[in-house]
Parts: C-alpha cells; structure tokens; sequence
C-alpha cells in the first residue's frame, strides 16, 4: 500500500491488504475476458479494444485517487515511488514486450491470470518469459550499457510538459473518452456491426456525464501544497485569519528559562540558520509540512510551537498553512527575527523609562542581550529536520 503505511495501514494488515487486492486484480482481470489470448490480441487487430478500455480506465481511477489522497493530505506523494526513464531502453523493451504480446497473446500479468485457471498456452508463455528472464540475466554484461544509457530521472508527463497537475488530468480524461468512442467506431466497422458506435440511450449517456464529471473535477482538487501556498498570496485573508503572537521579550524569557515546552521552528534560509541559530530552535521548511517523519514534530503533545521568519508577514502565512492542515498550538514571533534582534540580541540602553513597566522591561532586555547572544553562541544547531522514511518501491 505504499506511502499509506505505516500511519494509516499497519505493516501487518499491508500483507493482508496487498493480498486481497491482488485477488480482487485477478478476479477483475478473468471478468474481463483477459484469460483469453484472443481477447487480448484483439488490440491489435482492431476487433476487440477491451485492453484499452480496462486499463485507460485503471490508470484514471489510479490517477484520481493518488489526487484526491493528497489534496486531503492523506498521502505523502514525494513517498511514491517512480521509475526513472530510460529513452533507449524503454523503446527497445516496449518493442520486444509488444511483439511478445502480439505472438504468444498475453502479457506477464494476464498469462498468470490464465495459467491460473488451467490455460495451457499461457503455462507456454511463463515459461518462455522466465527462460527470457535467464538469458537476459546471464547477459546482462554485455548490454548494462545499453541498459543504463538516457537516465532522465522519475518524470512526471505534467512537469515535463510546464503545465498544471489539474490540467494533464483533465486532458488524459479527454483523451480517454475520446478514445473509447474512436475504439467504439474501429469495432464496429471491423465486426461489421451496422449499429452506431455511440447512441442516445441513457447507457451512454450515463457514461459520458460521469466521464465529464471526473474530467472536470481534476481542477475540484488541486495538489494540497500549491492550494495552500496559493491560498496565502491573498494579503486580507492572510491579515484577517487568528494566530497567536509571542512577543520578543516571552520568546526570550522561555529561552534564558530553558523551557522544554518551547519548539522553535526557524524557517528562515539555511545558511541564515546556521549562522545564527536560537537554542531549542530547528531549520523547517515548508515542503516539511507534507512530509511523514517532520510533522510529526508538529504534533507532540503539550508543546508550544513558535515559527520564525525574518519578517511577521512571513510567519503568519507559514502558520496559516499549518493550522490550515490541522496542526494545533502555533504561535509566531511578533516581528520576525528582525524585531527580535533589534529588541533583545542588539538592544542597546539609550532610552530612559517613564514607568515601572519600562523600567521592568529595560531592564530584562539589558540582562538578556548579554545572555542570549551567548547561549546563541555555545548552541549546538540541530540543523535541518531529517525525512528518514524511504520511498516504497512498487507498481505492476
């Protein structure tokens, strides 16, 4: 199950699950008629597209659930594994898969599926694939090469291509209703089936609203971190939304007291961090947000966490994004690390008090702009926060 484990599903119950999907795949697969070579070549002949269909079709439930997963912020994407793209490779292999397909009428998965209801010629076919298996293994040395050449990393078809998540979803929505009225057209005129391809009954209807529906709704969920981010460009609704401020002089108080209550999320640049880093304090970043291992930091119990930024403006977006993801005692420096210093590390006692409150409050901040410069000093950066989980390695 992927980035789902183990915070949603345990490890144990994965096996379990892992299993009664793949049950359910195979069931779906002999439903399908996929057990049957004819079937299956059909593809290439032109008599028969349900090939096509189930997969377009699987790909698109595949695609809009890893979407909607992670705009609730279900599914840690990063987490997912893709399979880095060889150019060369990929065409050479897709030709060898493709006429192995074409000749022996299945494909590794389906002729599984058809040896597992006794089909001899799919038996065959394992058979000649492990044999290929071998050869392909005992020779690797003389095509690793050639195997490893035009490395483009895991690409993704929207990245690549400059556009939008929301909008490569919508197209391959279109392109797939497209192409199973195309397929319906080269059927009938293959099977010469005199019937139109696609007719007003509410069958087809049906189909094509539900279709239009998923189409459309590729731009109802948008990735959760681009929402987010866009979210907080509006300056009123960033200014109006409720966020606790902590002003320079609590910050540091709790910091000269060495409160164990106190996170301090330092969201600044890196480099800025490591050269002045407070005490208690560790390098965030946003991306951390949408990350297993980092946000978990954001959700200990009875703890106080407190963003800085160089500026408030900063803070207060950064804090609407995690309480909008439903972290829970967040608090912002009041002015940013710039106030912070100007109040405390570079105070400076050029002002004489009027009150007692004045005199109280001078007072702390002369006794602190010699203290915490030199807690700051013998501070130890924790550094940045650490993604340990690795990405799960999987797929058909």
């Amino acid at each position: 199950m992927g980035p789902l484990v183990p915070d949603i599903i345990s490890n144990d119950l994965n096996f379990i699950i892992a299993l009664v999907i793949g049950v359910l795949f195979g069931a779906i697969l002999e439903q399908a008629g996929f057990s049957t070579s004819k079937k299956l070549v059909g593809l290439f002949y032109g008599y028969d597209f349900t090939v096509l269909r189930v997969f377009f079709t699987a790909g698109l439930v595949g695609m809009f659930g890893i979407i909607m997963l992670d705009h609730f912020g279900y599914l840690d994407v990063n987490l997912i594994y893709i399979n880095p793209l060889f150019v060369g490779p990929a065409i050479v292999g897709g030709l060898i898969m493709g006429l192995g397909f074409v000749i022996g009428g299945f494909c590794p998965g389906t002729s599984v599926c058809a040896a597992a209801i006794g089909k001899i010629d799919a038996m065959y076919f394992i058979l000649g694939s492990v044999i290929g298996i071998l050869l392909f293994a005992e020779g690797y040395p003389l095509w690793e090469e050639f195997y490893m050449s035009g490395n483009y990393g895991g690409v993704r078809i929207f990245n690549t291509f400059g556009m939008t998540q929301s909008l490569f979803a919508f197209l391959l929505t279109s392109v797939a209703l497209l192409a199973f009225w195309a397929t319906s057209i080269i059927e009938n005129k293959i099977n010469k089936i005199k019937k139109p391809a696609v007719r007003l009954t509410p069958y087809y209807i049906g189909l094509a609203v539900v279709g239009v529906f998923i189409a459309v709704s590729a731009f109802m969920f948008p990735p959760k971190k681009s929402g987010l981010l866009e979210k907080v460009e509006n300056i009123e609704f960033v200014n109006s939304y409720p966020i606790k401020e902590m002003v320079s002089d609590e910050l540091a108080y709790r910091i000269m007291e060495n409160d164990k209550r106190l996170q301090i999320f330092d969201f600044r640049k890196y480099d800025e961090y490591k050269e002045m880093s407070l005490p208690n304090s560790i390098s965030f970043s946003i991306d951390n947000f949408f990350e297993k291992e980092p946000n978990k930091l954001l959700s200990i119990r009875h703890k106080t966490n407190v963003f800085i930024a160089n500026d408030e403006m900063t803070e207060r977006k950064i804090a609407i994004i995690a309480k909008e993801l439903g972290y829970s005692n967040i608090e912002i420096l009041k002015g940013g690390i710039n106030e912070f210093k100007s109040e405390i590390i570079n105070y400076t006692d050029d002002k004489s008090p009027t009150n007692r409150v004045e005199e109280t409050t001078f007072k702390f901040r002369k006794r602190a702009s010699s203290v915490i410069p030199e807690m700051i000093k013998n501070n130890k950066p924790v550094g940045k926060v650490v993604k340990k989980q690795k990405r799960v390695v999987g797929g058909c």
